[in-house]
């Protein structure tokens, strides 16, 4: 079986991107398959590949793109989380799925429709430049018929307590894109930006704890991947300073979940990041988002429906993916040759 590897900037890693059409529906039965492949990995040197992206054309009308993301988890080669989504894997995955005759070549201007097999939502795609290997991106998560902001929080309040190291902590509980936990990291002892991309193991083992507490509230597993966690700080001009933990370690940027789960937390009354916003001084438009590996910006837009806002869409701009190559994985050669075959053919229909 063919494999593909990109990377896109701010990611705390490639994605490993699959045809699923050459996977087993069954999930058992995959799991062994993504076990032999992380080992396969593991002994070429890739033991750090810990997203994956599983692919086929959609059979739906309105998407282009049947995508499905598991999280590897680092404390065993079948260890995996199928729960949430990652941003910057569905945009690897686009780039990877026409390298392997997925989808048609991307054009600047192009969009590619995404369904997000995990968890349901609607991505959109927008090449903004295409080169050789690289690719750069606009990225919609839509809402084709809008979601009310209050069903947005996981446990139907703006702010939750939650006990970890024997003391409350206020945090908001939001879930678009992926689930979140927000918390203001002056609750945490962090002063400022400065002091908060400084932090170190003390920090990342408290907002861990934090997290695992907030697994606890809503009946999740505390070893999977989600929910992620972010502390945020207000910033000048309206600007918010964001630090999250991804696995197993700090994310370098924030996921692109992220960003857009926070984007659209700041619109939410009562959230920890609606307050955090508010005292940036930022209540409408763009929202500017620094991390401890530079600033990105996400906007998200609402409408009423039944008199209340309701989210639309969320967009982040200016991401770039790099295609780093192709690779036959061993244990599952048995299917390279159709595999390769098929690439050639579509590749000869196109020429």
């Amino acid at each position: 079986m063919i494999g593909h590897l990109a990377y896109a900037t701010g990611s705390p890693c490639p994605t490993v991107v699959l045809d699923a059409r050459r996977l087993s529906a069954d999930e058992e039965t995959l799991r062994r398959e993504l076990t032999e492949m992380r080992r396969y990995l593991t002994e070429a040197g890739g033991s750090h590949v810990l997203k994956i992206a599983l692919v086929r054309p959609s059979a739906h009308p309105l998407f282009d793109l049947d995508y499905r993301f598991v999280q590897a988890l680092p404390d065993g080669p079948d260890r995996f989380d199928f729960r949430g989504s990652c941003g910057h894997s569905i945009l690897s995955a686009v780039v990877s799925a026409e390298r392997a005759g997925i989808l048609p070549a991307l054009t600047a201007g192009g969009r590619v429709r995404v369904n997000v097999l995990n968890n349901g939502d609607s991505v959109v795609c927008e090449m903004e430049e295409t080169g050789l290997n690289e690719v750069r991106f606009t990225v919609y998560f839509v809402q084709p018929v809008g979601v009310p902001l209050p069903e947005l929080l996981l446990t139907g309040e703006p702010r939750t307590e939650l006990e970890a190291d024997g003391v409350l902590r206020t945090v908001s509980l939001v879930s678009t894109g992926n689930p979140y936990v927000f918390v203001d990291a002056r609750d945490l002892g962090i002063r400022d930006h400065t002091e908060l991309f400084a932090a170190g193991d003390a920090l990342f083992e408290q907002m861990a704890r934090l997290r695992v507490a907030a697994a606890g509230r809503l009946g999740w597993s505390p070893d999977g991947a989600f929910p992620k966690i972010a502390a945020t700080l207000p910033e000048a001009s309206g600007r918010i300073a964001a630090r999250a933990i991804s696995v197993p370690s700090w994310h370098p940027t924030i996921a692109l979940t992220g960003a857009v789960c926070l984007g659209a937390a700041t619109r939410i009354p009562g959230t920890v990041p609606w307050r955090i916003a508010q005292e940036a001084g930022r209540t409408d438009g763009p929202l500017g988002i620094t991390t401890p590996g530079g600033r990105t910006t996400v906007t998200a837009a609402t409408h009423d429906i039944g008199g209340q806002p309701a989210l639309t869409w969320v967009g982040v701009g200016r991401k770039h993916v790099t295609h780093q190559g192709s690779f036959v994985l061993e244990p599952l050669a048995h299917l390279q040759f159709e595999e390769i075959a098929q690439c050639l053919a579509l590749s000869a229909a196109s020429a």
